[in-house]
């Protein structure tokens, strides 16, 4: 048996069992190693746990549907691509899954398992599969509203929480109509029969207990942030020099709406970066850049999704003549360490997360830390510096020589 992702797995006895119950609505079996989006969708389903069960459900790849082994030869590239459907951005929220592979007489099987969201509606491409009994399909309006009033009885991250005392009238609802286009497919948005704040809540802008937009809703379509969320801004500074005494050559204030803050962040690396031809033969030049853009934002955008949006204190995006330094605050979350850095992450804002990829400023979650050393490397810059305290985490690049 080799393990993938490590999780609460089962025992080959309970994978056997569940193989041979085919009444089971927590598991789904599949002969199929290269369906991506049939295995999404039963991810996505599983996350969602209609029923209510509270335990994992299974997708079972090399297993037929009278639930003996295929007689499949379980690959390190299906595992990998099977695991892969946790962080491609695709299924919102992320999922929480793990993938093994069993021996078994007659076959091996690879067998993911997803646990319950706390965050429910999950979606896959903007719609919501569950699953009930032998059925897996869309939700209905009904079946959506259930998931949305089953997530509400419980808060996991700050995010997630409403903003007490905002109203839809603090909120840019033009903006929830550009974001839903996003986050929605456009067959589930013709066919909407609810209520905008329904339609909110379902993806978890805004709470129906409280009457009152997430914090979460609040960064992506508010009018004065700030008033609600003081630290909610970068303060980008670019020093005419290397130290913090030097004169400021330029300094902005960036503030906003999400996709506003995103937006401006991109524009500012863009105007400071600065690239040199460099001969690489006879015919062919290679632009080096002082710091590399695409390195620049990774950073940048990683400090905006998983600060701490309680802390007063904002995004410090300082630019120096040999240096640039990003201080987000927050120390690390969850099951992040100094140890695992920046292999095991976890996300303290899953839905600015969410909306980052869905803006398309977030390619594929978990490896944008690992994208801007490689980058970096590739550009001849020495590696990314990180610095982590309880309160606050540093990232510090030096320019390239």
């Amino acid at each position: 048996m080799v393990t993938i992702l490590v999780g609460a797995m089962l025992t080959e006895d309970e994978l056997r069992r569940l193989m041979a119950d085919l009444e089971s609505d927590r598991v789904e079996r599949t002969t199929s190693t290269n369906k991506s989006d049939k295995h999404c969708r039963a991810i996505c389903a599983f996350a969602n746990d209609f029923p209510g069960h509270g335990k994992p459900g299974y997708l079972l790849v090399g297993v037929d549907d009278d639930g003996r082994p295929s007689g499949l030869k379980v690959t390190d590239q299906l595992l990998q691509n099977l695991g892969a459907h946790r962080d491609n951005g695709r299924i919102q929220p992320l999922p929480a899954m793990s993938v093994e592979r069993f021996v078994l007489e007659g076959g091996e099987v690879a067998v993911v398992e997803v646990r319950p969201s706390d965050i429910p509606p999950v979606r896959y491409d903007g719609r919501i599969h569950i699953r009930v009994g032998p059925r897996r399909g869309i939700a209905s309006e009904q079946e959506e509203r259930i998931l949305v009033e089953r997530r509400a009885s419980a808060f996991k991250t700050f995010d997630l929480r409403p903003c007490r005392g905002a109203t839809t009238a603090d909120l840019v609802m033009e903006s929830f109509f550009q974001y839903r286009s996003f986050s929605v497919a456009p067959d589930v948005v013709e066919e909407n029969h609810r209520t905008t704040e329904l339609q909110m809540a379902s993806l978890s802008l805004y709470d129906l207990g409280s009457q009152a937009p997430t914090y979460g809703g609040m960064l992506i379509l508010g009018k004065e942030i700030r008033r609600w969320l003081p630290g909610a801004y970068v303060q980008f500074v670019r020093f005419d020099g290397c130290s913090l005494a030097d004169d400021a050559r330029d300094e902005k204030l960036v503030d906003g709406d999400l996709l506003t803050v995103l937006r401006e962040l991109d524009g500012l690396i863009k105007l400071h970066t600065t690239g040199h031809p460099r001969p690489v033969s006879a015919a062919q030049e290679k632009m080096v850049w002082d710091y590399p853009p695409f390195a620049v934002r990774e950073l940048v955008m990683n400090a905006v999704m998983h600060r701490d949006y309680e802390a007063v204190a904002p995004v410090r995006f300082y630019w120096f003549d040999d240096h640039i330094e990003i201080q987000n605050p927050g120390g690390l979350y969850g099951a992040a360490t100094r140890q695992n850095f920046p292999r095991q992450n976890a996300y303290r804002n899953p839905i600015i997360a969410g909306a980052m990829k869905a803006f398309g400023f977030v390619n594929t979650y978990g490896h944008g830390v690992m994208r801007a050393q490689r980058i970096l490397a590739e550009n001849g810059n020495p590696p990314a510096e990180f610095e982590f305290q309880d309160t606050f985490v540093l990232a510090k690049l030096t320019r390239a020589s």
